[in-house]
């Protein structure tokens, strides 16, 4: 996945083998999406990936237990910036509207000015595989959101309010699939979710 985050990393230095293992990694993705946006997801082969990686199908598998998550090679990454986006909104910010802007900004901020995010984005939308798999990506990120949740409005942990709002927030982005302006799609799932969530808010 090309990288959308424009904040700065404040990662520890790797070591040799965490490098060595890192640039494999990532060079096995840079030529599975390359492949991809060239030929289309369904026509490509996992050998022929590999080739093109000068690895072996093992070292491949090694890093990418299936072919659908040689497109998604940030899942980690992506479930920290989903709970600092929580975390860290500004004061007065609701939590649907920090998780409407941090889904604008992970799905569309790059969208008009970078071809490749755009044709990214076309990719996963056109091939059903990676639109199941995304889906089922961002749906293990619920309990470890609806626990920031939690935290952050000062509900019981486990509270069914939480859980739904991970899960709404989680969905909503679909709600761009198809439309003429995802944007305008996503900022109106989440509008619902804000007007939903301020009875509970201030019930609570």
């Amino acid at each position: 996945m090309p990288d959308t985050d424009t904040s700065p990393a404040a990662a520890a230095p790797l070591g040799r083998r965490e490098r060595k293992k890192a640039a494999t990694r990532q060079a096995i993705a840079d030529a599975a999406l390359r492949l991809f946006l060239a030929r289309g997801y369904d026509d490509v082969g996992i050998r022929e990936i590999a080739d093109a990686a000068d690895v072996s199908t093992t070292t491949l598998f090694k890093h990418f237990p299936v072919k659908e998550a040689l497109v998604f090679d940030e899942e980690a990454d992506q479930e920290s910036r989903l709970l600092s986006a929580v975390r860290d909104r500004p004061e007065g910010r609701s939590i649907p509207a920090a998780l409407c802007e941090h889904a604008l900004r992970l799905r569309l901020a790059n969208a008009d000015g970078d071809p490749r995010f755009t044709a990214f984005l076309e990719l996963v939308d056109n091939t059903p595989a990676l639109r199941d798999y995304v889906h089922g990506m961002w749906l293990r990120h619920a309990d470890a959101l609806a626990q920031v949740i939690s935290e952050e409005s000062g509900l019981h942990p486990g509270d069914p309010a939480c859980t739904a709002m991970a899960h709404f927030a989680l969905e909503a982005p679909r709600a761009a699939h198809g439309q003429d302006d995802p944007r305008e799609a996503i900022r109106r799932a989440f509008a619902l979710l804000e007007n939903g969530w301020t009875a509970i808010d201030s019930g609570h």
